[in-house]
């Protein structure tokens, strides 16, 4: 396992084909991303670059200032570069849109689940991110999550005990996600 560290940012490691979740977050908090059509194709942006360094993607959650993702790596020493493409590409079409000042994004934070507990935990975490800010009272109104898709291919009865046996989301903090 390789890991990188510069002063004022946050350790990254990078291991091969194992699960990720990874944060980021709009300098300052500020909601850039509340345009549907930006956290469109912020979406697509992310799911395209990506693919096409082998990784996938499977969860994910767009909020208007920070979004989260699980996925698994190919090899994870690609993710510095994957990120930095997602934030110069986005950052450049969100100032065009929003007029904002730049820089446009924080940072990010990478996190390798440790085992499939630690993994449910995450993903409960990521798919009720928008009721934990305030954006829905329930999951299945906001849009700009894989919670959906899951939903449809799980089902309710799987989601339910899912969260019920994994209830740590509602404990875990996660100090890149203190909105």
């Amino acid at each position: 396992m390789k890991y990188k560290r510069h002063p004022n940012t946050p350790i990254h490691f990078f291991c091969d084909n194992s699960p990720y979740f990874i944060s980021a977050a709009i300098y300052e908090k500020r909601p850039l991303l509340a345009d549907e059509q930006i956290k469109a194709k912020l979406l697509r942006l992310i799911e395209t670059l990506f693919e096409e360094k082998g990784w996938l993607i499977e969860h994910w959650v767009i909020l208007d200032n920070h979004y989260h993702l699980l996925g698994n790596s190919h090899k994870g020493e690609d993710l510095p570069k994957i990120i930095q493409a997602i934030h110069a590409q986005s950052g450049f079409l969100i100032s065009k849109l929003t007029h904002c000042e730049k820089p446009v994004w924080w940072n990010y934070w990478d996190y390798c689940p440790r085992d499939e507990t630690d993994y449910l935990i995450r993903l409960n975490y990521l798919l009720n991110n928008p009721i934990k800010h305030g954006y829905v009272t329930k999951l299945n109104d906001y849009p700009f999550s894989s919670f959906q898709s899951y939903l449809e291919k799980f089902g309710r009865t799987h989601l339910v005990k899912q969260f019920h046996e994994n209830p740590d989301y509602n404990d875990l903090e996660i100090e890149e996600d203190d909105f």
